[in-house]
């Protein structure tokens, strides 16, 4: 059964001690103890005011032993930690840490949550008071940085009495797996291609031809001519006369996403969002601020995955995905529903982009095994540098002998910047020379493939999703597949 929540589930575990011996002295008693020292300006007109800092040092000691003593001990505190929705990249996540002391002393805590870098720059330090068989909250949020499952590490305590003369350590097995998911956004736009994804389905139910296609449309009276296989029999059993069904031309076509993990896609790319584009599903939880961000292109293109999944889905086709790099890393076959873009949501969670050049023509073969009628396949890759022609290329010339192909190659900002700029000396010339050579031979290849049938583009990662979107829209508009 599927949860119709992402977020992770609560951890509550009891503490144990941090060490053998999970004690120390605080600033405060330190400083007491320093101030003994003071007994020894008078110690140079009269020996026993020499003896009056050691007594004053053994009374500041009791104090500590008797203060550490009140203490609760460190299986006494059971600690938890709660999501308030799915960690998402550009996403605010906020996490609640509760510690219930079970003792008879109130206590003040510092907590210390070891999240990996992959959700915080580096572990930050939270303060509360904990009273007797109370549970005292602190809240913080994050802002996840990496895709995929991490895990999360111990929470470590450091508590002391009001007096805080004496502090001991604990920690709790707060460990768990977390996944964080592609960056989900929302906007104004969004709105734009629902509403358009509207118009054109109610422009195809006008224009809607019966008697083609395999859809059911409706059942009337047997006519001389019409097909024995399509007489239903039921309905013909409770009239009494041969019934027949009729078909309508299909509505709902299969929309493959086929995500390239290999080398070229690990590489990160500076982006300034400033409007959001795809919607957040409620189970996500916020939706995250403008600002720049700064991800791997496989990112930016799972979080476009996640975009066209969602209209697609609402426009009523059924939706595939294919992520590949050396092999196949998840393969979800179309269909349609909540449970199933929960599904892709996960796999695309769980992508990884590979050290090592992917290979497209065995992704080509499965997916050509996979899907043998007629569908319109999204490629999301990047053209390698090669003298000879890419390898991706002649996997796309094979997936366009059935199948409506956009294809989509992810540019790099940085070398078109290079190529646009005014070189100052003979370094900057030349390489405005070599990134132009580039741009050019990315222009033919997609020159070339377009000239075959497919729908090509060459986007940056700012650009790719409301591009992508639209493209959609016009497929479906002008029922390419």
């Amino acid at each position: 059964m599927i949860s119709p929540s992402l977020h992770p589930d609560p951890i509550r575990a009891a503490s144990e001690r941090r060490r053998r011996w999970a004690f120390a002295l605080t600033p405060r008693t330190i400083a007491l103890l320093i101030a003994g020292f003071l007994w020894l300006i008078p110690g140079f007109w009269h020996w026993r005011f020499a003896f009056a800092m050691s007594a004053w040092d053994a009374l500041v000691l009791i104090a500590a032993a008797l203060d550490g003593a009140r203490l609760p001990g460190t299986s006494q505190f059971v600690a938890e930690r709660s999501w308030s929705n799915a960690p998402a990249l550009d996403s605010e996540t906020e996490i609640e840490l509760v510690v219930e002391n079970r003792g008879a002393t109130i206590v003040e805590c510092r907590l210390v949550d070891d999240l990996p870098r992959a959700l915080v720059d580096s572990p930050a330090t939270h303060r509360l008071t904990a009273f007797p068989r109370v549970p005292a909250k602190v809240r913080y949020r994050i802002h996840p940085r990496e895709r995929g499952d991490c895990e999360t590490g111990w929470l470590y305590l450091r508590y002391r009495s009001p007096l805080g003369l004496l502090e001991r350590w604990a920690k709790a097995p707060l460990v768990q797996t977390v996944r964080v998911y592609p960056a989900l956004r929302t906007g104004e736009e969004q709105q734009i291609f629902l509403a358009r994804s509207r118009q054109i389905e109610l422009q195809l139910r006008q224009a809607r031809q019966r008697g083609l296609g395999r859809d059911f449309e409706s059942l009337r009276e047997y006519r001389e001519g019409d097909d024995l296989r399509d007489i239903c029999w039921t309905a013909t059993a409770r009239r009494g006369e041969p019934i027949t069904r009729q078909y309508q031309t299909e509505r709902s076509q299969p929309v493959w996403i086929v995500l390239d993990c290999g080398r070229l896609m690990r590489s990160r790319v500076a982006v300034f969002m400033s409007e959001p584009l795809a919607p957040v599903p409620a189970m996500l939880g916020p939706t995250p601020a403008p600002g720049r961000r700064i991800h791997s292109k496989l990112d930016f293109a799972c979080t476009t995955a996640v975009a066209l999944a969602q209209l697609a889905l609402y426009s009523g086709d059924r939706v595939g995905l294919l992520g590949y790099g050396q092999g196949v890393q998840q393969r979800l076959l179309p269909s349609r529903g909540a449970a199933h873009l929960r599904q892709l949501i996960e796999s695309l969670a769980q992508l990884r982009a590979e050290a090592g050049e992917a290979d497209h023509l065995r992704a080509t073969a499965t997916l050509n095994r996979l899907q043998p009628r007629r569908a319109l396949i999204l490629w999301i890759t990047d053209l390698a540098e090669t003298a000879m022609r890419p390898e991706v290329i002649d996997g796309a010339l094979q997936l366009l002998r059935r199948h409506v192909l956009l294809f989509v190659a992810m540019a790099q900002p940085e070398v078109e910047q290079i190529a646009s700029a005014r070189p100052n000396n003979v370094e900057q010339m030349f390489l405005s020379a070599a990134a132009q050579e580039m741009a050019g031979r990315r222009e033919l290849l997609l020159a070339r493939l377009h000239d075959q049938g497919a729908l090509t583009m060459d986007l940056n990662p700012g650009a790719l999703t409301s591009s992508v979107l639209n493209q959609y829209l016009t497929v479906k508009e002008r029922a390419m597949v």
